[in-house]
């Protein structure tokens, strides 16, 4: 494997954590921050009421735009998502996602991996439907006020980066601890211990941001390229990858997060992730 470029997708990774997240002093007060900034949305999962959150969380944005009078949907937040699905798929999981770069710490440690059930794959695309899309609109039929329902009830991101924050800094919050903190709580440690032995559980399974952006792997610039001329089907590629998928045989799969592992594990250099391919390799470059 390419060391230097696994330390490079870390080092991205981290930069747009901290980018994302430049309030970090607000940690210690509990304070949200609401500037102008908070307007634009990250391109990973990123709660907005995190302390030291900078922007806000298109998933977020997309159930508030639900939530309100009038049944809107945010054109901007659609827009963006759209925008971003079209030019790099889902390669914004592999390396703008903070929750995503938890998961790959997380699976550094020395657990027996094991597989997920394929077909739990698709819980990801139901939480899209029905808690992103559907529930903040009726929510807002039946009660008069919407809510944003994956965030509220679901999301172990939510959970981490605001609600243990704002529990530590507020004693009157942490008074007013019920059932529903308690529901988040046993989804956040469940997730996180699926993360040991299974690597990128929540993507693979729960995050409707990545259903999204995942949809539009196949027709984004930003692409993995294969040259079958030089593949020899060795299956490196399918080992190492943290999706358990066969980049060969699935190479714009909606699981894919464009992470590039794939690429620097192939000894024939038959991977290329980027907007184009590569020129064909001559008889003379094999030599």
């Amino acid at each position: 494997m390419n060391i230097t470029r696994s330390f490079n997708r870390r080092f991205v990774q981290l930069l747009a954590a901290v980018l994302t997240n430049q309030e970090l002093l607000n940690l210690t007060s509990g304070r949200l921050y609401k500037g102008s900034a908070k307007n634009l949305c990250a391109p990973g999962l990123n709660c907005y009421s995190c302390p030291a959150a900078t922007l806000s969380c298109p998933l977020g944005a997309l159930q508030a735009a639900g939530g309100t009078a009038g049944y809107g949907f945010s054109f901007y937040v659609g827009g963006f998502l759209l925008l971003l699905g079209v030019l790099w798929g889902r390669l914004a999981c592999g390396f703008l996602c903070p929750f995503g770069l938890l998961q790959d710490l997380l699976s550094k440690l020395p657990m027996q991996k094991k597989k997920l059930f394929p077909p739990l794959r698709y819980v990801k695309y139901l939480l899209l439907v029905v808690f992103v899309l559907l529930l903040p609109v009726v929510l807002l039929m039946v009660n008069g006020v919407g809510a944003p329902a994956f965030c509220e009830y679901i999301c172990p991101a939510g959970t981490l980066e605001a609600a243990v924050p704002l529990l530590l800094t507020h004693v009157e919050y942490r008074q007013a601890i019920g059932g529903l903190f308690v529901l988040k709580s046993v989804i956040l440690v469940a997730v996180l211990v699926g993360c040991l032995f299974i690597s990128r559980f929540f993507c693979k399974m729960l995050c409707p941001l990545g259903a999204i952006y995942g949809l539009l792997n196949r027709v984004s610039i930003c692409r993995l390229h294969l040259d079958e001329k030089s593949c020899v089907s060795c299956g490196a590629c399918r080992k190492v990858c943290p999706m358990d998928i066969d980049p060969v045989a699935q190479l714009h799969s909606p699981e894919c997060i464009l992470c590039g592992q794939c690429v620097e594990a192939c000894p024939q250099k038959a991977l290329h992730l980027g907007i184009k391919a590569p020129a064909a390799k001559t008889a003379a470059d094999t030599h």
